[in-house]
């Protein structure tokens, strides 16, 4: 089905987004050495995002989650994104954030090969969201900051999540991205297209 067919019918991609972490340079030269830099291990569907080789450890007051990936490329400030499920593992109260809103959020120590970090904050649960450009966004009607609903079909699990923000940027590609409670409580697999609801 072609992406245009997609848009027309209000139909979007959507991929679910693991456990990650985002670092500045700084960050990543005391985890993992000085000079060191981020291998790309596969290129992911927004423009210039990747996953990379390099993976790193959470340690929380409960439990710790070791081999999570550092995504890349670095970032001007360092954010660590986990599933509220994650989040109770490690035994931290994780609010649902945008990307990027970090102030006040959950600190989290990060470990690394060479070194460690403990973030006074940090650790978020993604909000749910989609990426559009300012074309996608036009094609369905919506606005930067709306919030919406997507319909996501399955044989045993339909469901249809709320509380969806869009999110427009000319760099951007149309998707949707949901953490992996979300995801198993869709049952998605494959290949999974959501239908908008406004």
């Amino acid at each position: 089905m072609s992406s245009e067919v997609n848009k027309k019918m209000k139909e979007i991609l959507v991929e679910t987004s693991a456990r990650h972490i985002h670092v500045t340079q700084e960050a990543l030269e005391i985890l993992c050495g000085k000079g060191f830099q981020l291998e790309v291990k596969k290129y992911l569907s927004q423009p210039g995002q990747f996953v990379s080789n390099t993976k790193l450890d959470l340690v929380g007051p409960k439990k710790s989650i070791c081999g999570v990936s550092i995504l890349g490329p670095v970032r001007k400030a360092n954010q660590v994104e986990v599933s509220l499920t994650d989040a109770r593992t490690l035994g931290v109260s994780a609010p649902i954030r945008e990307s990027g809103d970090t102030k006040g959020s959950a600190p989290i120590k990060v470990v690394g090969p060479c070194g460690e970090i403990e973030l006074s904050e940090g650790l978020i649960v993604a909000k749910r969201h989609i990426h559009m450009t300012p074309k996608d966004a036009e094609e369905f009607g919506v606005t930067n900051g709306q919030i919406v609903s997507v319909e996501i079909p399955s044989e045993d699990r339909k469901l249809i999540l709320g509380d969806v923000v869009v999110r427009v940027r000319d760099d951007f590609s149309l998707a949707m991205h949901i953490d992996t409670d979300e995801s198993n409580a869709a049952h998605c697999q494959g290949e999974v297209f959501g239908r908008l609801i406004k």
